[in-house]
């Protein structure tokens, strides 16, 4: 522990308590998975499986063995994952665990996040991500999944639908203290279930001007399915889908929001962001040449009434996705595994961490 405060205090990315202890984890965790069939009329933008695959974590007791696991194909994992108990019993220490629903990046999954979801879990939170149909990277990213980014608030608006119904784990949840946490695409979108709307015509003149930045050209759109030309290819539900783009997507069961790097800053329309009430807080990078600052993350935070941000000197884009394995550089995007002179992955993952720790805990209180 010393070893590591004193090399994150001389890469200089640690401010004010950060090296202090790092939180006792009173539960072990608990991993299992859901697949959530929405009986509702949707769009599932072209993706192979229409369905709502959602991982889980979930505290368990202490006493209970984990078993370590990395994460990619079992012949050649790619990334670090924590240690879990698959389907093990949920602690039994409390009635009813708060609930925090996930969403991943671009092309992402909610494996992405393990190494947040799973410490939040230690800390007696059930966290559930589904992979968003049509951008993950289970399966060929699509279109429509890609470009219809709005939709996503419907997957993890329905993830909380399927868990609150959960046989197992529904009447464990504290339905008071439901609060939402995304990286990049997924930190737009559970600030679109704080209420953020938007604004597809403001963000397509941004990217035709000369003022356009990386987020108009993010690098998974190169893993897009090739086809027709967009235009083309629009069916009607894509139709209808643009034409309720700009529509509300809040969910009231909501109570605070906190959101990495969240992508998409120019396409948030600027009245809906200051009508947002809850909680915020948000966190990125500020060497994220992937995702502006200024454009995204400093545009959201400076119209959020109630929000506040961290910038970590030195991280990048992808520092906030699971840390690499040896040897898995070599098989993945450079961009993924290549952290900044002077980053450690590992430290800036266990401040955000302790960030995402406090803050909910101040804006999900247990009922004393």
């Amino acid at each position: 522990m010393l070893r590591r405060c004193l090399a994150a205090a001389l890469a200089a990315f640690v401010v004010g308590a950060a090296c202090a202890a790092e939180p006792t984890a009173p539960y072990h965790v608990g991993e299992t998975s859901r697949v959530f069939r929405p009986q509702v009329e949707r769009h599932w933008r072209g993706a192979r499986t229409e369905a709502l695959v959602t991982n889980i974590w979930y505290p368990v007791d202490a006493a209970v063995p984990e078993t370590p696991h990395d994460l990619g194909e079992p012949s050649r994992p790619l990334f670090r994952g924590h240690p879990s108990a698959g389907n093990a019993p949920l602690a039994s220490a409390q009635a009813r665990y708060p609930l925090l629903v996930l969403s991943h990046g671009t092309g992402g999954t909610a494996d992405s996040l393990d190494w947040l979801a799973a410490a939040l879990a230690t800390q007696g939170y059930i966290v559930a991500g589904a992979n968003h149909p049509g951008n993950n990277a289970l399966e060929p990213l699509t279109h429509d999944g890609f470009m219809l980014w709005w939709e996503r608030a419907t997957d993890a608006s329905e993830v909380i639908d399927g868990v609150l119904a959960d046989a197992t784990l529904g009447s464990h949840v504290d339905r008071e203290r439901i609060g939402a946490v995304g990286f990049s695409l997924g930190g737009y979108t559970v600030l679109e279930l704080a209420g953020a709307r938007t604004n597809v015509p403001a963000l397509m003149a941004f990217c035709g001007s000369q003022q356009a930045d990386a987020i108009c050209h993010p690098p998974e759109m190169r893993r897009v399915e090739t086809g027709p030309q967009p235009n083309a290819s629009k069916t009607p539900q894509t139709e209808a889908s643009l034409a309720r783009s700009s529509a509300s997507y809040r969910d009231v069961r909501i109570k605070a929001v906190f959101a990495i790097a969240p992508a998409l800053g120019m396409a948030m329309d600027e009245t809906s962001l200051g009508n947002i009430t809850l909680p915020i807080s948000l966190m990125a990078g500020d060497a994220d040449v992937t995702v502006p600052v200024e454009t995204n993350v400093r545009r959201i935070a400076g119209l959020l009434p109630k929000a506040d941000l961290l910038l970590v000197p030195g991280a990048s884009h992808y520092t906030f996705i699971d840390s690499c394995l040896p040897g898995a550089a070599a098989h993945l995007p450079p961009w993924l595994c290549q952290d900044n002179p002077g980053v450690d992955r590992d430290g800036v993952h266990a401040q955000a961490v302790r960030r995402a720790l406090d803050f909910f805990r101040a804006t999900l209180p247990a009922k004393t």
